[in-house]
């Protein structure tokens, strides 16, 4: 996949037709398109390794600004690599409405860190998240995430090395000498993150609100039991 700057200025990218990602601003998979590239001419002259292009989400018209490192100067072009960083990530989205006010703080932390690109950073919080979760919550509510941890294992279908990651920074720190924190590469800390994600839903929003409509439907039936007959009701 060729993406270069020709010595008129003009971006050109094999695939710019599909480049679509999922936009930090508005959450939406989008197209992309270039309006503002770097000067040909200096770029000729400084020769940087790695350059910033800014483009614009088709669906929220917002800035979205990609780094691609630099592979070639030529006499009339500068190629980039393919392989772009994206400067600003979407933020992960949780319902933390049923989650206590500390444990919030945390994940939403431990969200920033995994943005950030910050994975060894990230998984230290989800370890403080678990520690958090189970302090609140109890040893039968650890067991019981622990037994869903391995339904998890089943339906993802994870594989040995991403499930004794997970298990260690969330389960495996109480025992002396046992509580060393893994360094998670990128997928594995993605790994990470939907697994928490989805034993914090199951230890809080699932429960929350679950217990939400049992309260609306004992309101309505008592509502319903308390209910005056009109005069001449019935007869």
């Amino acid at each position: 996949m060729a993406v270069y700057i020709d010595s008129s200025g003009r971006l050109h990218h094999d695939q710019e037709s599909q480049l679509a990602l999922r936009c930090p601003h508005c959450d939406v998979l989008a197209h992309i398109t270039p309006v503002s590239v770097p000067d040909y001419n200096a770029l000729q002259q400084y020769k940087p390794s790695q350059v910033g292009i800014v483009y614009r989400c088709e669906a929220c018209n917002a800035p979205v600004f990609l780094r691609f490192p630099v592979k070639l100067y030529a006499g009339s072009r500068v190629e980039f690599a393919p392989n772009f960083v994206e400067l600003e990530r979407p933020r992960e989205r949780f319902n933390f409405t049923f989650l206590p006010e500390e444990t919030e703080t945390l994940l939403k932390e431990a969200f920033a860190c995994f943005t950030a690109g910050c994975y060894n950073a990230f998984a230290s919080m989800c370890r403080r998240v678990a520690q958090r979760t189970f302090a609140e919550l109890g040893e039968a509510a650890k067991l019981e995430l622990y037994d869903e941890l391995a339904n998890v294992r089943r339906l993802a279908e994870l594989d040995g090395d991403s499930y004794e990651l997970v298990r260690k920074v969330l389960f495996d720190f109480d025992e002396p000498g046992r509580g060393n924190l893994p360094s998670p590469d990128p997928f594995h800390a993605g790994v990470l993150l939907e697994v928490l994600k989805d034993l914090l839903y199951q230890a809080y929003v699932r429960r929350g609100r679950l217990q939400q409509a049992m309260m609306v439907r004992r309101y309505f039936a008592d509502d319903s039991t308390n209910v005056t007959p009109l005069p001449g009701a019935g007869s």
